[in-house]
């Protein structure tokens, strides 16, 4: 069933003769900025943790902790703003400025009033993490980052809806340019607070996530600075009317961009369940299982951009009524997805011992974390193009508003197939650590083949 806004018919022009390079070309250029800027979100979680590890491992752990709290909750806001690129982009192809504009307002409100119960969590997480059984020193310390990491949510949903709108009407750099400055900011706001530097308080982990807030506060205030008075954002009045809460609209976000947030939820409890599984077979298996899913997150930005511009182009030809470019939108983009990320996993399976001792260092006492690492690295090389599938088909499907049975799917193939899958393979054929990245490689292959059958099955429905 397709939860959609129907599609305004429009006059066609002439399909170009190269229009599967067009579409390549488009596609691309959508793409690298928001993987860029994904990566810059990466730079300054990565630059914060090494703040952090200054003030020693009590600290780095009680971060981990944290951000696990911080994270379920974020995960959540974040599926519900994913919903506001297809709405704005179908919005692009019909060309109606109005319904774009209306997009990023419901997109806004939604941001407020979901991040108000959302911070509840954060600000009472030392009583979650003790209900959880840690040790109440890492807990206190978890809540003194979590009490200046919660004030961030909504400036943090609020941006991510104003790069889904500005994407949408295919402007993506404003957000990379925003995201780039912030870098370097994050990183000297984020020292000076916890250390007390130019004139400011030492406030240790405090200071650093309310650092972190202060940033997410600016980049908000920044891109919301350009969408109102810079051009083309301009010229759809972006904060027109911004008081007025539209009902109808919102609720359809919410239809499109709930099965969202609770398919990513399934796949964060899924990468939570595995730290637990490594944490049972041993702590050689949990720190090599650590480095591996580093390494694919950073290369997952490749794909998530790209997943990123199929929802956009896919909705730019449901919103113009082309149901042709539709499925020429999703086939170019998954075959994009497909070169990308086997070239990446090329370099993986080659690079794997050198990215093993970038972390563990060369001395034969880490040499078998190492060799583990390198072999993991090899299994999640095709757990990392099944992803990257799932990722960028799940794109093109949003773009047609197509979210329902993304949720379905995804809990067949995590919990249903993949988490049995890794339990038995790790624990009951003697694999161990390698059998929990084959359970998961399989199970995501699954995800990503639905995925693939019910884009082609509504595509092929559409056309009819």
């Amino acid at each position: 069933m397709l939860d959609t806004v129907q599609p305004r018919p429009q006059p066609q022009a002439g399909v170009p003769p190269n229009h599967l390079a067009a579409e390549f070309a488009e596609t691309l250029r959508l793409a690298v900025p928001l993987m860029l800027t994904q990566l810059g979100q990466i730079a300054m979680i990565t630059t914060d943790l090494a703040m952090i590890g200054h003030l020693g491992e009590s600290a780095v752990a009680a971060a981990a902790l944290a951000h696990t709290v911080y994270f379920v909750n974020f995960t959540f806001g974040l599926g519900l703003m994913s919903a506001v690129s297809p709405l704005a982009a179908q919005a692009f192809g019909a060309g109606d400025p109005k319904l774009i504009r209306r997009s990023l307002r419901v997109g806004l409100w939604v941001a407020l009033l979901i991040s108000l119960p959302m911070m509840a969590s954060p600000l009472y997480g030392e009583q979650i993490l003790l209900a959880l059984g840690q040790v109440p020193q890492s807990a206190a310390l978890a809540q003194r980052y979590l009490n200046g990491l919660a004030w961030g949510i909504a400036p943090a949903l609020g941006f991510i809806a104003l790069r889904s709108m500005m994407s949408a009407v295919n402007r993506p750099q404003a957000p990379l340019w925003i995201t780039v400055a912030a870098i370097p900011i994050n990183a000297v706001l984020v020292y000076a607070l916890i250390h007390g530097q130019f004139g400011l308080p030492k406030l240790g982990l405090l200071g650093a996530g309310l650092g972190t807030t202060l940033v997410n506060l600016g980049t908000f205030l920044a891109a919301l600075a350009i969408a109102a008075w810079r051009k083309p954002f301009a010229d759809y009045h972006p904060l027109a009317r911004l008081w007025r809460i539209d009902w109808p609209l919102m609720r359809q976000l919410i239809a499109i961009g709930a099965p969202i947030s609770f398919s990513l939820l399934l796949e964060y409890g899924l990468f939570s369940s595995a730290a637990l599984l490594m944490g049972l077979i041993s702590t050689t298996a949990l720190a090599a299982h650590q480095i591996a899913l580093q390494v694919t997150a950073v290369l997952f930005m490749v794909p998530l951009g790209i997943g990123m511009a199929a929802t956009v182009r896919v909705g730019h030809a449901f919103g113009r009524g082309d149901m042709v470019a539709v499925r020429r939108a999703g086939l170019v983009a998954a075959v994009l997805g497909i070169a990308l990320v086997s070239a990446l996993t090329v370099a993986i399976i080659l690079g794997r011992y050198e990215l093993g001792r970038l972390f563990f260092g060369r001395s034969e006492a880490s040499a078998a974390t190492v060799e583990l690492t390198a072999t993991l690295l090899v299994v999640g090389a095709t757990f990392f193009i099944g992803d990257g599938l799932q990722t960028i088909i799940g794109g093109a499907l949003r773009g047609i508003n197509d979210t329902r049975m993304t949720l379905v799917f995804a809990a067949i193939g995590y919990w249903c197939v993949a988490f049995p899958t890794a339990w038995l393979l790790a624990f009951h054929t003697g694999l161990g650590a390698t059998g929990v990245w084959v359970g998961f490689s399989v199970g995501t292959f699954v995800y990503a083949g639905l995925l693939i059958l019910r884009f082609r099955m509504l595509a092929r429905r559409l056309m009819e």
